[in-house]
């Protein structure tokens, strides 16, 4: 499967590489920027910054952690039978009414799992938002380390850490009240 491949894809270069080539994607004079001027969409002096901004962090880490969602959303879908949408149709539900009703419910575990994954990865992510969102593409982990290394004030680094341990241990356990740890389904 094409599309399987190339959300596979990502996978088989490091972190540090996808992170590299978003810099040069993003860039003033980057690719990205070079293609617009070139489509006329911009002027050569109106290029717009994507980079060192909140911008090119949520752009570098929806690349990222995409794959994270869309395995287990996947291996859920996969594993649903075609014949329910079948029933639901012959039952007289339109092919979208039987697609919100039968369909998405039981995606829910997928949806869940991969949520819960991305969100726990996303939360200490480190080194994308270091390189490709500078000082105001910052998130938690880089705040952390900000004041662990540099300020040495680890008492508010203690404390930023303990808030990114509620937030996580919390968005756990709503998953686990929602849907349940043990219907959990990665694979």
């Amino acid at each position: 499967n094409l599309l399987m491949v190339l959300v596979l894809l990502p996978f088989w270069t490091a972190l540090l590489v996808r992170t590299t080539a978003w810099l040069v994607l993003l860039q003033g004079q980057g690719v990205l920027n070079n293609i617009m001027v070139a489509l006329g969409i911009l002027s050569d002096d109106g290029r717009i910054e994507l980079i060192y901004n909140r911008t090119g962090t949520i752009i570098a880490m929806v690349h990222i952690l995409l794959p994270f969602m869309i395995l287990p959303l996947y291996s859920v879908m996969k594993t649903i039978k075609p014949h329910y949408m079948r029933a639901a149709i012959s039952m007289g539900a339109t092919p979208a009414l039987a697609f919100r009703k039968v369909y998405i419910p039981q995606t829910v575990p997928g949806i869940g799992a991969g949520t819960l994954l991305v969100f726990i990865l996303a939360i200490g992510y480190y080194i994308t938002p270091a390189l490709v969102g500078g000082a105001s593409g910052q998130l938690i982990s880089n705040t952390i380390a900000f004041h662990m290394l540099s300020s040495l004030n680890w008492s508010l680094a203690a404390a930023l850490g303990a808030i990114l341990l509620a937030g996580v241990m919390l968005l756990y356990w709503l998953y686990d009240r929602l849907v349940g740890i043990d219907n959990m389904k990665l694979g």
